[in-house]
């Protein structure tokens, strides 16, 4: 069995964070936008999912799955 290391989990939901903000930018999205077309009711979870600091908030595949349909990008590019 693989034994996963926390450093390896925190720096693979880091490169999921930094690839969603980047993708987010280049497609004109502030946090706002993106959480209200995730249908939530602002931004703090977006905030917090950027923040390397706050290791609590990660994406879920549904939402890598919605963001990929709503920027129009292949769900590969988060990674």
């Amino acid at each position: 069995m693989y034994n996963f290391t926390q450093e390896e989990l925190i720096k693979f939901h880091n490169k999921i964070s930094d690839n969603v903000k980047k993708v987010r930018k280049e497609k004109g999205y502030t946090q706002l936008d993106l959480s209200l077309e995730l249908g939530m009711k602002n931004s703090s979870f977006i905030s917090h999912a950027e923040n390397h600091k706050i290791e609590t908030h990660h994406y879920s595949i549904e939402h890598l799955y919605k963001m990929s349909v709503i920027f129009k990008v292949e769900l590969s590019a988060f990674y």
